[in-house]
């Protein structure tokens, strides 16, 4: 009996701290079991710095054409077309790989389409389009925009290395922070040339 007066306040903290352990143990077996039978349940992350990094630090693109797994990819900032086809599960065997740039950085929002070969050597005919032998000046070499009236192979570079250096034309007006290319040359060749 001088047991129990002696240690009763220990005994007491031991029952509490059993029942609790066994609370805790038991709740989250609970809601394991609950998540189990409903997996489309689950908690909502708070909205904040994270979706928005993800937002800014991810690049979409929708890979289309004669690739092996055509379809909407995710990539990371200073990913290049190459990369953007191997997600895709590389190249088919019709597919002409010089229709798209490998080494062009991806952006946001980019399509890339791999095109089908044409039997033309070296993928000439890739960036003339079907409507009336317009360039499509975003697939163009310098050779095949030196056909287009009244540019020759300087300005031709300069229209290249822009697009290299900043990314695909996405109005003809763009044109215009070429060096070299004034409103005189634009009108001019806008006949001539396909921006998407």
């Amino acid at each position: 009996m001088t047991f129990i007066k002696r240690y009763w306040p220990a005994g007491i903290v031991l029952i509490i701290v059993i029942s609790l352990l066994f609370n805790f143990t038991t709740g989250s077996r609970e809601e394991v079991l609950e998540q189990k039978e409903n997996p489309l349940i689950t908690e909502a992350e708070p909205a904040g710095d994270d979706e928005t990094e993800a937002a800014e630090g991810d690049l979409i693109v929708d890979v289309k054409g004669e690739v092996n797994a055509p379809g909407i990819y995710e990539g990371r900032p200073g990913m290049r077309v190459y990369d953007a086809v191997e997600m895709a599960g590389g190249f088919t065997d019709q597919a002409d790989e010089a229709s798209v740039n490998l080494a062009q950085k991806l952006e946001d929002e980019m399509v890339i389409l791999v095109t089908v070969v044409t039997g033309t050597e070296g993928g000439a005919g890739l960036a003339v389009s079907e409507q009336g032998d317009k360039v499509k000046i975003n697939y163009a070499t310098v050779d095949e925009i030196t056909t287009i009236n009244g540019i020759g192979p300087s300005k031709a570079e300069a229209i290249v290395a822009y697009r290299e250096e900043n990314g695909m034309f996405r109005k003809t007006e763009e044109l215009l922070e070429v060096r070299g290319i004034g409103e005189k040359t634009l009108e001019n060749m806008e006949e001539y040339i396909l921006i998407p």
